[in-house]
């Protein structure tokens, strides 16, 4: 009889920002290291970010979030609390509940999936054989201000961030340009008095966002040599990134309703 050998546990990497407890990045390693044990399903990557807001008028100013490799499919969950120790603990509690929920969610997930098989639709660049699926989730934003999404991108880790620019209504992508610049682009060529007002250092692209279907935006991400590209969706009229996850498939984030 064959067994499989367990895979090992993986090591939280935790980081701090900020005027954040010394003892918080201890806590929360032991804290997430103790709920991943308990995943029903492989865990490949974990990372954790506790960041502090120095806005005394903010009642839960430390933020804590969490970014987990679930065999494959991205769990994020992102908290604030009063402190270093509750955001944790809240950060715990939550990851605990959405790791479950991704497990029961497994079957309905398969669904979703579209499936680029090999010698069919092949993007350039892909590989012949074990061909990259496409996996679809929401965005991590909604309707946000140009600053919101600058937080959002700060707080988490983010490289790039989908969500509908208040001001504009647009479809929009904001996403790291350099080690300390940002950039944001849009579904159209951006009219700068349309946004709504910011303070984040951002630039703004002035191309419109390429028209493609998903097969096309592969192809264009693979020739490119990007990590990530915005289109245009030709079926649904909607931003879309398409960008090359860890374990080899493409993820697909539209955004949110």
């Amino acid at each position: 009889m064959r067994t499989t050998a367990p895979i090992p546990p993986v090591s939280v990497q935790v980081s701090v920002h900020g005027d954040v407890p010394d003892s918080a990045a201890g806590y929360a390693r032991d804290k997430i290291s103790a709920v991943i044990r308990h995943a029903r399903r492989p865990v490949l990557d974990a990372r954790v970010r506790i960041t502090v807001q120095q806005d005394p008028a903010v009642p839960r100013p430390f933020v804590a979030g969490a970014n987990i490799d679930l065999n494959g499919r991205p769990v994020i969950v992102r908290v604030a609390a009063p402190t270093a120790r509750e955001a944790v603990d809240l950060l715990a509690a939550k990851l605990r509940t959405r790791l479950d929920r991704s497990t029961r969610q497994r079957h309905d997930n398969r669904g979703r999936l579209r499936l680029v098989e090999a010698g069919e639709n092949r993007p350039a660049g892909a590989p012949a054989a074990g061909a990259p699926r496409v996996l679809r989730r929401g965005s991590f934003l909604a309707t946000a201000t140009v600053d919101e999404a600058a937080q959002e991108l700060d707080a988490m880790g983010y490289e790039f961030c989908l969500f509908t620019e208040a001001g504009s209504g647009e479809d929009s992508v904001l996403f790291r340009d350099g080690p300390t610049g940002l950039r944001l682009a849009q579904v159209e060529a951006p009219a700068i008095d349309r946004l709504s007002g910011f303070t984040a250092p951002v630039t703004i692209s002035g191309s419109a966002a390429p028209l493609l279907d998903t097969e096309e935006a592969i192809e264009r991400l693979e020739l490119s040599g990007l990590p990530f590209l915005f289109f245009l969706d030709a079926g649904t009229a909607c931003g879309r990134v398409l960008y090359h996850r860890r374990d080899g498939h493409y993820g697909l984030i539209t955004p949110a309703m």
